[in-house]
């Protein structure tokens, strides 16, 4: 774990970097690729810190010597001097807090300059004595607009909501460097973050606020109470710090976990020193974190653990849109102790990227036979993530899709048609015999695209009728079924099946968002179908 956390401060400080780039107006290339290695770092199980001072570190995909020469700056001084240097220049202070307000990050330094602060603190203090309005641009409607957004820093919430994977790493960072534990949205792994809250138990509190003030992913604290802070990062992100004494830790955690409506219907909650007692205290049985959203006393499902997953069954390779090999995909599977996978490539029609005709279906059937020689009893399976054309046919013809173990029916294209159109399209295409598992049927893409129109009531009784799954699927800017749908799914009676859709032997740690999501929705080891052995598929 230890490494996981120091991966993810080296990482912090590289988007903060690749962040003020693009303040600083810099090659935007440069500004990405400083993301991407974040990602890549943060996601390293090895300690990165040590493959630098190793001079390891370029192995890792998208780490090239300029990069490296950061990080070994970074790993032996603590710090990047231009960043520094771009701190200075660029107030990222102002930034932080000028984005949870709604500013672009050039107009918040703008206001800056011409009240004089440099400052979180310095502004409010500006706004408060009236001087915004003595700022070009700022009329009345936008002051008020100002200070009605700094008036709601006691429950801050970022304008966008972050996706589940970038919530995580950031709210797990911050908690690693404190000693506390990662709480609020992160949690109970809602698919969008707003709330996000770390917990630290401590008898003298102002130890863990100094340390909160300190970690590189703050670059402001907007508020401090004895045992309470909330800050804010460079991308105007703010996350919040509880500092209970050890006697009242697991009261606080669960407060600060639950959905406001699933907390009020528990209080007054005793005080205790961990969360299993608060339950025991009250009467009730635990309440797993992922289900502490709507009111509930009951006794909670035992719901599906990632664990209990046997495979894959929705990955793709460099055949269509994929960065690894049958072979690796097939590799780090089994490394994960899967006993399966499912080869799932695009088709033709889906357009954007390259996919599959049916003779490239058949010539990729020689390399799966070799991944299976060479890791058997492992099993990799021949399948397609097949796209619905417009007039609701399957993309390859009846004797190839015969061919295959496992077909994922898919919808890319017409997202936006009305709900008859595009229900007729999916339930017409799901009558095929070979189709296993329906895609990510609601076709979201999480802060760009809203859910489409398909009548899930229609889509489950087909779905029973013709014994196909319906896929959570893992990526997390889909994350499809959410949960609610999940729920409505299993109480149709409907098989669900979690797969990440990776597209990297990295994209295969989806798999534990899959399995959040599902048991968001109340989802047992019975009702997920890959957590059966093999032979069993297809019953």
């Amino acid at each position: 774990m230890r490494e996981h956390h120091r991966n993810a401060s080296l990482a912090e400080r590289l988007e903060s970097f690749a962040a003020l780039l693009e303040l600083a107006a810099a090659n935007p290339y440069t500004a990405r690729a400083y993301r991407r290695a974040a990602e890549t770092i943060r996601s390293t199980p090895a300690d990165v810190g040590e493959l630098v001072r190793t001079g390891r570190v370029r192995a890792l995909r998208g780490i090239g010597p300029g990069i490296e020469a950061r990080l070994r700056e970074l790993v032996e001084t603590g710090t990047i001097a231009e960043l520094e240097e771009l701190e200075r220049e660029l107030d990222p202070e102002l930034v932080g807090l000028g984005r949870m307000l709604g500013l672009s990050a050039r107009r918040a330094v703008e206001i800056g300059r011409a009240l004089g602060v440099r400052t979180a603190a310095d502004f409010r203090q500006a706004a408060a004595e009236g001087r915004l309005r003595t700022v070009p641009g700022i009329g009345e409607r936008t002051e008020q607009k100002l200070l009605a957004a700094l008036a709601r820093e006691r429950e801050p919430r970022p304008r966008r909501g972050l996706l589940l994977n970038r919530a995580r790493a950031l709210v797990e960072g911050i908690a690693g460097a404190l000693g506390g534990v990662a709480a609020g949205d992160v949690r109970r792994w809602r698919d969008v973050c707003e709330h996000l809250v770390v917990v630290v138990a401590a008898e003298e509190p102002a130890p863990a606020l100094d340390r909160f003030a300190s970690v590189p992913e703050i670059v402001s604290v907007l508020e401090r109470g004895e045992r309470r802070a909330v800050g804010v990062t460079l991308e105007g992100v703010p996350v919040e710090l509880r500092v209970p004494h050890p006697a009242r830790f697991g009261t606080e955690l669960l407060r600060a976990t639950g959905a406001r409506a699933y907390v009020d219907a528990l209080e007054p909650l005793p005080d205790v020193a961990d969360e299993p007692a608060v339950y025991a205290r009250l009467a009730i049985p635990f309440c797993p974190p992922e289900l502490r959203e709507a009111p509930f006393r009951g006794e909670a499902p035992e719901l599906v653990e990632l664990g209990q997953v046997r495979g894959d069954l929705h990955v793709h390779t460099t055949w269509s849109d994929g960065k690894a090999s049958v072979l690796e995909m097939a590799t780090a599977a089994n490394d994960r102790g899967y006993h399966y996978l499912a080869i799932c490539d695009h088709t033709p029609a889906v357009g954007a990227v390259p996919g599959l005709d049916a003779d490239a279906v058949r010539r990729q059937a020689a390399e799966i036979e070799q991944a299976n020689e060479l890791l058997a009893p492992f099993r990799v399976l021949r399948g397609i993530e097949c796209d619905v054309r417009r007039d609701g046919t399957l993309d390859l013809p009846d004797d190839v899709l015969a061919e295959l173990e496992w077909v994922q029916l898919s919808l890319h294209a017409g997202q936006r048609a009305e709900a008859l159109e595009l229900t007729k399209r999916v339930v017409d295409a799901m009558q095929h015999p070979a189709v296993r598992c329906l895609s990510h049927p609601k076709g979201r893409i999480i802060n760009h695209r809203p859910e489409n129109a398909l009548d899930l009531e229609a889509v489950f009784a087909v779905a029973l009728e013709r014994g196909v799954a319906l896929e959570v699927n893992g990526l997390p800017d889909r994350l499809d079924l959410r949960g609610e749908l999940v729920r409505e799914a299993i109480a149709a009676g409907a098989t669900i099946v979690c797969s990440t859709d990776a597209h990297s032997v990295r994209g295969l740690e989806n798999m534990r968002l899959s399995v959040a999501t599902a048991r968001r929705g109340w989802a047992t080891r019975a009702d997920v179908l890959n957590t059966r052995p093999l032979e069993e598929l297809w019953r």
